[in-house]
């Protein structure tokens, strides 16, 4: 099962309120909060796609770039040990931090 629309190189949450009796998601990987819904399939589709349509449209109403979702970089926090060890066993390895990092992510997200 997919739990995601996709429309624009945007991606959308798909989840459903059984409370409510509605679909209804949000734009995954930007800070702006771009939300729809619908009691069908079809409705939840058609106002996800128009709610990135709206959000093109006041982008450039005011003069704003659209975000552009993972943009392939963010912020990670961790404790210092973590990060000295971490960087001890990237330099050992002959690689970057951010390779150790992005190698790790890869194998989780592979299994």
């Amino acid at each position: 099962m997919n739990n995601y629309l996709h429309y624009k190189n945007y991606i959308g949450s798909v989840e459903f309120s059984e409370e409510d009796a509605v679909f209804h998601g949000k734009v995954a990987g930007i800070k702006s909060l771009i939300s729809f819904e619908g009691e069908s399939v079809k409705d939840l589709i058609e106002d996800f796609h128009y709610a990135v349509d709206e959000y093109f449209d006041f982008c450039a109403q005011n003069g704003k770039h659209p975000e552009k979702p993972f943009k392939g970089s963010f912020n990670v926090r961790i404790g210092a040990d973590l990060h000295r060890r971490a960087t001890l066993t990237a330099s050992a390895h002959g690689v970057s931090l951010n390779t150790l990092v992005e190698n790790a992510i890869r194998q989780a997200v592979n299994q």
